[in-house]
């Protein structure tokens, strides 16, 4: 997966039109534990790594979340 579908990924977990890149998460309105969880989901089957909670604490944009998943990707 590439970063435009990722990106759309996100959007469509988040319930949003578009995603910008320095968009902070918590800052969606939709950004809820169903949302994590639907993040977690995509790390898995889309990305081939266990998201952990403590990991997504330490994210706050949607480009940190991008470079994390790319950087933990096995798929």
């Amino acid at each position: 997966m590439d970063k435009n579908a990722f990106l759309s990924e996100l959007a469509n977990i988040l319930d949003e039109d578009g995603i910008d890149e320095t968009a902070n998460l918590r800052d969606f309105p939709s950004w809820d534990s169903l949302a994590v969880l639907s993040v977690v989901a995509l790390a898995d089957s889309k990305f081939g790594f266990t998201l952990e909670l403590a990991d997504i604490k330490g994210i706050a944009t949607v480009a940190d979340l991008w470079k994390h998943f790319e950087k933990n990707r096995t798929k």
